[in-house]
């Protein structure tokens, strides 16, 4: 992105954002490493435009296609929203509320959170009654199982791989191909599923709001042509769907919304627009012009936009800003040379200015500045500065880290980012090439990134990305990012730093074994400084999700759970006749 927006801009913003947020009602969810001093705040856990009414047409405006559908592949946050929220159902799910109730678990295909024995390390769910497909046939336990089996198909990459980790004999599984079933995984019955876990796993329920844990009927699989049409258990299915251009979801009538709490389904029809400018469509919803009126933005606010909100008091009452609570990330290849070398990676942590990658970023409106890897929240609301860098950087340190790593010249290296990030790589470049570390940066289309820096062998040195606790436990935070165990080759998730350390491994086994929640908690926290000091990743900052909304969207917050994404449960339009299309 441009990196025009300067921090002066991003203070006037932060200050009328606050006065913005008059009329808004809602509980702010703790979150963002700021621990409360950012003025931006004051929009977290807002609910805008009053309620809903049912029917119309709800636009989204997407500068980019879906990483991901099917659910055995979607791990990306803003897919997860939008899959699990309008197109299947999970045994569990977050219920559709602002601020703190919006991370408290309920029931979906089940009937209750789970009913766990043998010490954690057996979980047993009953399925509803009346949970239908878009065709009119029963969801059934079978179906939950045999999308959990499909997730370890290898040709179905970047899914979430809770089953690989937890699912007892699940090593060396290949999927259901071959007609090979997990023994881990027991359906007695059309409604009963039983989970068997290697070792206990007290926040279980947690993980089974992953779309891996929603039903997939075998006679519809298609291998990894099913993310184009996932088959639909929710309150609506895909009408069409022209990758890259247009998807279009018209209601499911065989939905029944007595067996779904959390869905409202208000509009009748849900049409994404891709391939947009995401310049193009900042202008769109500021506008809010005609059909505008009733669109939301896929993506969020750029920086640059941001001076287009300010002389408007209208618009920035169409403004959410709730916390990702995602730390963005600059992640180095350990296991090939000179990442190798502690010493070179820590030079890129003295060399990084992360106040102007903040700057870059939209200032400290729209961004804290990260000082360790788990956001805020998994630290009791502000993130611990252990190594004590300079935000602008040390650049005299990092040349002399250099020096010791017989890299007295510096060194030449690639940074691939997506193309969202563009700005932010700009920053990265110009900081770390002060200490003599050249870096020549690559570009990607968002829907790709993944893709492309989950192939491991060919790969860049550096990439830029970020991680969300999936829910508020270091459990779901460390081991994904830095645990060896679990890298791979192709579609490789998390632990972009391919950081493999037996110290660091036994020690998450041992937190993870851990019966006592704040004692675990606690050496979730140190465990974070200790891996911080061997450099892996530098921390550098944790994202707000600035949205701008039209005039004609009713019932839109950002959903903490979500990572601050706007929540499809529960959005719609004050006025459908307006929304017709």
């Amino acid at each position: 992105m441009n990196k025009r927006t300067c921090t002066a801009l991003a203070a006037t913003l932060a200050a009328t954002l606050a006065l913005g947020a008059a009329g808004c009602s809602g509980e702010r969810r703790a979150g963002g490493s700021g621990g409360g001093r950012n003025p931006v705040a004051a929009n977290a856990g807002a609910v805008l435009g009053g309620t809903p009414h049912k029917g119309g047409t709800l636009t989204v405006l997407s500068n980019q296609d879906f990483t991901h559908l099917d659910p055995a592949r979607n791990w990306v946050m803003s897919d997860m929203d939008f899959g699990t929220r309008l197109l299947y159902r999970t045994l569990v799910t977050y219920k559709g509320a602002p601020g703190n109730e919006g991370g408290t678990l309920v029931p979906d295909l089940a009937t209750d959170l789970g009913t766990p024995s043998n010490g954690a390390r057996t979980w047993t769910f009953h399925l509803k009654q009346g949970v239908t497909y878009e065709d009119g046939s029963p969801v059934t336990a079978q179906d939950v199982k045999y999308n959990v089996e499909r997730s370890f198909s290898p040709d179905l990459p970047g899914g979430a791989d809770y089953a690989a980790r937890y699912l007892a004999g699940a090593e060396g599984y290949q999927g259901p191909a071959q007609g090979k079933h997990l023994d881990s995984v027991k359906t007695p019955d059309d409604r009963t599923i039983v989970f068997e876990l290697r070792k206990p796993f007290a926040e279980f329920p947690y993980a089974t709001v992953m779309p891996t844990f929603a039903p997939v009927p075998q006679a519809r699989d298609k291998g990894p042509q099913y993310d184009n049409r996932p088959f639909s258990s929710g309150p609506y299915k895909i009408d069409s769907y022209d990758r890259g251009k247009k998807l279009v979801l018209v209601r499911n009538d065989k939905w029944d919304p007595k067996t779904d709490e959390v869905r409202k389904a208000y509009p009748d029809k849900l049409v994404v627009v891709m391939g947009l400018k995401a310049n193009q469509i900042d202008d769109r919803m500021i506008a809010s012009q005609g059909a505008d009126a009733s669109a939301v933005p896929w993506y969020a606010l750029r920086p640059e936009s941001a001076a287009k909100v300010l002389p408007s008091a209208e618009v920035r009452s169409r403004l959410l800003a709730e916390s990702q609570n995602c730390t963005d990330m600059l992640q180095m290849h350990t296991g090939r040379a000179p990442f190798d070398d502690v010493r070179v990676r820590q030079a890129v942590q003295y060399a990084l200015d992360r106040d102007a990658v903040l700057t870059a970023s939209g200032g400290p409106a729209l961004n804290d500045p990260s000082t360790a890897y788990m956001p805020a929240t998994l630290f009791g609301g502000r993130q611990p500065d252990t190594l004590k860098i300079p935000a602008t950087g040390d650049t005299e340190r990092a040349k002399r880290l250099l020096k010791e790593a017989g890299k007295p010249d510096g060194l030449s290296t690639k940074l691939t980012v997506s193309s969202g990030d563009k700005g932010r790589a700009e920053a990265i470049q110009q900081s770390l090439g002060k200490a003599g570390i050249k870096v020549t940066i690559e570009t990607v289309d968002p829907s790709a990134f993944y893709a492309t820096i989950g192939d491991t062998k060919n790969r860049t040195d550096l990439v830029y990305t970020g991680w969300c606790p999936d829910y508020p436990s270091g459990s779901t935070f460390l081991p994904f990012v830095f645990d060896g165990r679990f890298i791979k080759e192709k579609g490789n998730s998390g632990n972009h730093s391919l950081f493999r350390e037996d110290a660091t491994m036994k020690r998450m086994d041992e937190i993870a074994a851990m019966t006592d929640s704040k004692e675990a908690a606690g050496a979730w926290r140190k465990l974070d400084g200790e891996i911080l000091a061997k450099a892996p990743a530098v921390p550098v900052l944790v994202r707000r999700w600035p949205l701008v909304l039209g005039t004609n969207i009713a019932g839109a917050y950002g959903h903490t759970s979500f990572g601050g994404q706007l929540d499809y449960a529960t959005v719609g339009l004050k006025d459908p006749a307006k929304g017709q299309g």
